[in-house]
């Protein structure tokens, strides 16, 4: 593969790899790392890829394997299995509240997210990919992605609402002067 091919398959992929990388490790520096070992990896093997048009795909789905490998080296492996049980779903959204939200709030709140739910929303919402492609991505079945996707959603609801109840409760408990004017 030639340096120009590869240096246009970075800028064509560097940003959307890195907000995964970073919804996944929550921190910039493993974020960088991640991505960084991605496209390492795909400058040793990505050139026995047959389809051209699915480096995208591949290259998420190399980006998770590392990821994967470094929670299991680090002994902190998360699975579906581990979360506590009882989670139900909440009831639709109201589409304008959310959409008045501003997007580093919603990021913040994606960050609260369990991990296991955290990769596939991101994947959805923030990198267009298709059930398909994100169940290609992580490797498990289209059914598991519908699963995962509702479940995060819900939690991802919990977390705004929360998050919109204590905003309220800050404006509500603003303290007043005498006179009943804000101090």
């Amino acid at each position: 593969m030639s340096n120009e091919v590869f240096a246009q398959l970075v800028d064509a992929h560097y940003t959307p790899l890195y907000r995964f990388a970073l919804s996944l490790a929550r921190n910039s520096a493993d974020a960088g790392d991640l991505v960084q070992q991605t496209f390492f990896i795909w400058a040793k093997k990505g050139a026995s890829l047959r389809e051209t048009a699915k480096a995208k795909s591949w290259l998420f789905t190399t980006l998770y394997r590392e990821f994967l490998r470094g929670r299991r080296r680090g002994g902190r492996e998360t699975s579906i299995e581990d979360l506590p049980p009882g989670e139900s779903e909440l009831a639709a959204e109201d589409v304008d509240r959310v959409a008045k939200m501003d997007g580093a709030t919603v990021v913040a709140a994606l960050q609260q997210v369990d991990e296991v739910f955290r990769a596939p929303l991101t994947l959805f919402y923030l990198e267009d990919l298709s059930y398909a492609e994100i169940a290609e991505a992580l490797e498990v079945p289209i059914g598991t992605v519908m699963s995962r996707l509702s479940r995060g959603k819900a939690q991802l609801r919990a977390v705004l609402a929360k998050e919109e109840a204590n905003a309220a409760t800050k404006i509500i408990s603003f303290p007043m002067n005498k006179g009943g004017k804000q101090a």
